[in-house]
Protein backbone atom coordinates (compact mmCIF):
# COMPACT_ATOMS: atom_id res chain seq x y z
CA UNK A 1 0.00 0.00 0.00
CA UNK A 2 1.22 3.29 -1.09
CA UNK A 3 0.85 5.72 2.00
CA UNK A 4 -0.42 8.85 0.69
CA UNK A 5 1.68 12.26 1.58
CA UNK A 6 1.96 15.28 -0.29
CA UNK A 7 6.03 16.09 -0.24
CA UNK A 8 9.12 13.83 0.30
CA UNK A 9 11.24 14.40 3.52
CA UNK A 10 12.94 17.42 1.80
CA UNK A 11 10.49 19.09 1.30
CA UNK A 12 9.03 18.93 5.31
CA UNK A 13 12.30 19.62 6.63
CA UNK A 14 14.80 22.81 6.41
CA UNK A 15 15.72 24.87 3.30
CA UNK A 16 18.86 27.56 3.64
CA UNK A 17 17.52 30.94 2.92
CA UNK A 18 18.29 32.27 -0.32
CA UNK A 19 17.58 35.86 -1.04
CA UNK A 20 14.67 34.96 -3.03
CA UNK A 21 12.97 33.39 -0.46
CA UNK A 22 13.45 35.63 1.79
CA UNK A 23 11.92 38.29 0.19
CA UNK A 24 8.97 35.49 -1.28
CA UNK A 25 8.58 35.00 2.96
CA UNK A 26 7.97 38.39 3.60
CA UNK A 27 5.42 39.59 0.97
CA UNK A 28 3.63 36.05 1.32
CA UNK A 29 3.24 37.47 4.86
CA UNK A 30 0.84 40.89 4.32
CA UNK A 31 -2.47 40.87 2.29
CA UNK A 32 -2.08 42.26 -0.68
CA UNK A 33 1.39 41.29 -0.83
CA UNK A 34 3.10 44.64 -1.68
CA UNK A 35 5.77 46.26 -0.55
CA UNK A 36 8.12 49.14 -1.50
CA UNK A 37 11.60 48.60 -1.84
CA UNK A 38 12.76 50.63 0.89
CA UNK A 39 10.79 48.62 3.22
CA UNK A 40 12.45 45.48 1.51
CA UNK A 41 15.65 46.69 2.09
CA UNK A 42 15.15 47.09 5.95
CA UNK A 43 13.12 43.81 6.41
CA UNK A 44 15.33 41.42 4.65
CA UNK A 45 18.84 43.02 6.53
CA UNK A 46 18.49 40.88 9.71
CA UNK A 47 18.37 37.75 7.47
CA UNK A 48 21.76 38.70 5.90
CA UNK A 49 20.79 39.77 2.51
CA UNK A 50 22.33 43.31 2.10
CA UNK A 51 20.94 45.66 -0.59
CA UNK A 52 22.94 44.85 -3.52
CA UNK A 53 22.15 41.32 -3.02
CA UNK A 54 18.53 41.95 -2.98
CA UNK A 55 17.96 44.58 -5.35
CA UNK A 56 20.16 41.92 -7.88
CA UNK A 57 17.32 39.02 -6.47
CA UNK A 58 14.32 41.31 -7.42
CA UNK A 59 15.27 41.83 -10.77
CA UNK A 60 16.16 38.32 -11.24
CA UNK A 61 12.76 37.37 -9.94
CA UNK A 62 10.93 40.56 -12.02
CA UNK A 63 12.44 38.75 -15.00
CA UNK A 64 11.48 34.82 -14.08
CA UNK A 65 7.66 36.45 -13.94
CA UNK A 66 7.45 36.16 -9.86
CA UNK A 67 7.28 39.63 -9.19
CA UNK A 68 5.98 42.92 -11.32
CA UNK A 69 7.31 46.12 -10.53
CA UNK A 70 5.36 49.58 -10.71
CA UNK A 71 8.22 52.10 -9.88
CA UNK A 72 9.77 51.46 -6.34
CA UNK A 73 6.42 48.99 -4.98
CA UNK A 74 7.34 45.13 -6.03
CA UNK A 75 4.35 42.91 -5.70
CA UNK A 76 3.41 38.94 -6.13
CA UNK A 77 2.81 37.74 -9.48
CA UNK A 78 -0.89 35.95 -10.04
CA UNK A 79 1.01 32.50 -10.37
CA UNK A 80 2.25 33.28 -6.35
CA UNK A 81 -1.02 34.33 -5.78
CA UNK A 82 -1.94 31.75 -6.28
CA UNK A 83 0.50 29.95 -4.06
CA UNK A 84 -0.25 32.48 -1.27
CA UNK A 85 -4.01 30.70 -1.41
CA UNK A 86 -3.01 27.84 -1.17
CA UNK A 87 -0.65 28.51 1.89
CA UNK A 88 -3.30 30.07 3.43
CA UNK A 89 -5.87 27.64 3.08
CA UNK A 90 -3.10 25.02 4.36
CA UNK A 91 -2.83 27.75 7.78
CA UNK A 92 -6.61 28.20 8.23
CA UNK A 93 -8.43 24.83 6.56
CA UNK A 94 -12.23 25.52 6.10
CA UNK A 95 -13.65 22.66 7.46
CA UNK A 96 -17.71 21.64 8.48
CA UNK A 97 -19.21 19.07 10.44
CA UNK A 98 -18.61 15.11 9.62
CA UNK A 99 -21.48 13.42 9.13
CA UNK A 100 -19.37 10.03 8.32
CA UNK A 101 -19.98 10.48 4.03
CA UNK A 102 -16.31 10.58 2.42
CA UNK A 103 -15.20 12.06 -1.23
CA UNK A 104 -14.21 9.73 -3.36
CA UNK A 105 -13.12 10.76 -7.19
CA UNK A 106 -12.32 8.13 -9.59
CA UNK A 107 -10.35 8.99 -12.62
CA UNK A 108 -11.76 7.58 -15.38
CA UNK A 109 -9.52 9.36 -18.26
CA UNK A 110 -6.84 7.28 -20.64
CA UNK A 111 -4.40 7.64 -22.67
CA UNK A 112 -2.63 10.17 -20.54
CA UNK A 113 1.25 11.19 -20.43
CA UNK A 114 3.32 10.90 -17.29
CA UNK A 115 3.87 14.52 -17.33
CA UNK A 116 -0.21 14.63 -16.59
CA UNK A 117 -0.69 11.93 -14.45
CA UNK A 118 1.81 13.48 -12.23
CA UNK A 119 0.41 16.56 -12.78
CA UNK A 120 -3.16 15.41 -11.84
CA UNK A 121 -1.93 13.20 -8.97
CA UNK A 122 -0.18 16.49 -7.67
CA UNK A 123 -3.46 18.66 -8.07
CA UNK A 124 -5.43 15.46 -5.68
CA UNK A 125 -2.87 15.54 -3.05
CA UNK A 126 -3.34 19.41 -2.79
CA UNK A 127 -6.88 18.94 -2.36
CA UNK A 128 -6.22 17.09 0.34
CA UNK A 129 -7.46 13.24 -1.07
CA UNK A 130 -5.54 10.31 -0.81
CA UNK A 131 -4.74 7.35 -3.34
CA UNK A 132 -6.65 4.17 -2.13
CA UNK A 133 -5.57 2.23 -4.83
CA UNK A 134 -4.10 3.31 -8.70
CA UNK A 135 -7.09 5.76 -9.93
CA UNK A 136 -9.24 6.03 -6.84
CA UNK A 137 -8.89 8.62 -4.43
CA UNK A 138 -10.97 10.00 -1.37
CA UNK A 139 -11.28 11.43 2.02
CA UNK A 140 -13.64 12.23 4.74
CA UNK A 141 -16.27 14.96 3.32
CA UNK A 142 -15.79 17.56 6.16
CA UNK A 143 -13.59 20.58 4.13
CA UNK A 144 -15.84 23.06 2.90
CA UNK A 145 -14.22 23.86 -0.42
CA UNK A 146 -15.61 22.49 -4.05
CA UNK A 147 -13.97 19.95 -6.09
CA UNK A 148 -12.22 22.35 -9.34
CA UNK A 149 -14.53 21.99 -12.46
CA UNK A 150 -11.84 21.17 -14.57
CA UNK A 151 -11.60 18.05 -12.64
CA UNK A 152 -14.77 16.44 -14.18
CA UNK A 153 -12.79 16.13 -17.52
CA UNK A 154 -10.89 13.79 -16.30
CA UNK A 155 -12.79 11.66 -13.51
CA UNK A 156 -16.39 11.15 -12.00
CA UNK A 157 -17.25 12.06 -7.96
CA UNK A 158 -19.45 10.40 -5.72
CA UNK A 159 -20.00 10.66 -1.97
CA UNK A 160 -19.77 7.43 0.13
CA UNK A 161 -19.88 5.75 3.20
CA UNK A 162 -17.07 2.91 2.91
CA UNK A 163 -17.93 -0.12 4.96
CA UNK A 164 -14.58 -0.73 6.36
CA UNK A 165 -13.98 1.40 9.62
CA UNK A 166 -12.92 4.83 9.49
CA UNK A 167 -9.82 4.80 11.58
CA UNK A 168 -8.52 1.36 9.85
CA UNK A 169 -9.59 3.42 6.40
CA UNK A 170 -7.50 6.54 7.56
CA UNK A 171 -4.50 4.17 9.21
CA UNK A 172 -3.94 3.08 5.28
CA UNK A 173 -4.32 6.58 3.79
CA UNK A 174 -2.34 8.28 5.66
CA UNK A 175 1.35 8.08 7.19
CA UNK A 176 -0.08 10.00 10.78
CA UNK A 177 2.50 9.33 12.90
CA UNK A 178 5.50 9.98 10.78
CA UNK A 179 3.87 13.36 10.06
CA UNK A 180 3.11 14.17 13.69
CA UNK A 181 6.61 13.49 14.56
CA UNK A 182 7.94 15.93 11.89
CA UNK A 183 5.41 18.26 13.37
CA UNK A 184 6.81 17.83 16.62
CA UNK A 185 10.12 18.32 15.62
CA UNK A 186 9.93 21.78 13.76
CA UNK A 187 7.78 23.02 16.65
CA UNK A 188 11.08 22.17 18.87
CA UNK A 189 13.54 23.31 16.13
CA UNK A 190 11.33 26.89 15.56
CA UNK A 191 11.16 27.43 19.19
CA UNK A 192 14.80 26.75 20.06
CA UNK A 193 15.80 28.95 17.27
CA UNK A 194 18.77 31.54 17.98
CA UNK A 195 18.69 33.71 15.28
CA UNK A 196 15.87 35.34 12.70
CA UNK A 197 17.55 34.16 9.71
CA UNK A 198 16.86 30.10 11.62
CA UNK A 199 13.27 31.10 13.16
CA UNK A 200 12.73 31.93 9.19
CA UNK A 201 13.97 28.76 8.20
CA UNK A 202 12.00 26.53 10.31
CA UNK A 203 9.24 28.31 10.34
CA UNK A 204 9.45 28.23 6.17
CA UNK A 205 9.60 24.48 7.05
CA UNK A 206 6.52 24.62 9.07
CA UNK A 207 4.49 25.85 6.41
CA UNK A 208 5.67 23.62 3.46
CA UNK A 209 4.71 20.56 6.51
CA UNK A 210 0.89 22.39 6.89
CA UNK A 211 0.65 21.49 3.38
CA UNK A 212 0.26 18.28 4.21
CA UNK A 213 -2.09 17.47 7.09
CA UNK A 214 -4.96 15.53 5.70
CA UNK A 215 -7.25 17.83 8.06
CA UNK A 216 -9.33 15.25 9.13
CA UNK A 217 -12.40 15.23 11.20
CA UNK A 218 -11.10 15.32 15.05
CA UNK A 219 -12.66 12.13 15.47
CA UNK A 220 -10.09 10.51 13.29
CA UNK A 221 -7.26 12.19 14.58
CA UNK A 222 -4.96 10.86 17.46
CA UNK A 223 -5.58 12.28 20.85
CA UNK A 224 -2.53 14.49 20.56
CA UNK A 225 -2.34 15.59 17.43
CA UNK A 226 -0.27 18.31 16.81
CA UNK A 227 -1.54 20.26 13.85
CA UNK A 228 -3.69 22.90 15.79
CA UNK A 229 -0.44 23.67 17.71
CA UNK A 230 1.80 24.13 14.67
CA UNK A 231 -1.30 26.29 13.07
CA UNK A 232 -0.83 28.79 15.93
CA UNK A 233 2.83 28.70 16.44
CA UNK A 234 2.55 29.63 12.59
CA UNK A 235 -0.15 32.41 13.09
CA UNK A 236 1.76 34.13 15.98
CA UNK A 237 4.81 34.11 14.05
CA UNK A 238 3.23 35.46 11.36
CA UNK A 239 1.83 38.37 13.21
CA UNK A 240 5.68 39.08 13.77
CA UNK A 241 6.65 39.41 10.28
CA UNK A 242 2.98 41.49 9.94
CA UNK A 243 4.33 43.76 12.36
CA UNK A 244 7.96 44.14 11.39
CA UNK A 245 6.56 45.25 8.08
CA UNK A 246 5.23 48.16 9.39
CA UNK A 247 1.83 48.08 7.12
CA UNK A 248 -1.71 46.47 6.77
CA UNK A 249 -1.55 42.96 6.96
CA UNK A 250 -3.69 39.95 8.14
CA UNK A 251 -1.43 36.94 9.55
CA UNK A 252 -2.00 33.81 6.51
CA UNK A 253 0.90 31.91 4.90
CA UNK A 254 4.43 32.19 4.52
Amino acid sequence: MRMNVSTGPETAGLRPLSARSVVLSMLLAVHPPELPVKDLIRLVEPFGVGGSTLRAALSRMVAAGDLWRTDAVYGLSDRLLARQRRQDDAVHPRTRAWDGDWEMVVITATGRGAAERAELRTRLIALRLAELREGVWLRPANLDRPLPDGLHRVAVTYTARPDEPAHDLVARLWPLSAWASTAQTLLTTASDAPSPADRLTAFAAIVRHLLGDPVLPPALLPPTWPGPELRTAYAEYQREVVASVGVEGSVRGC
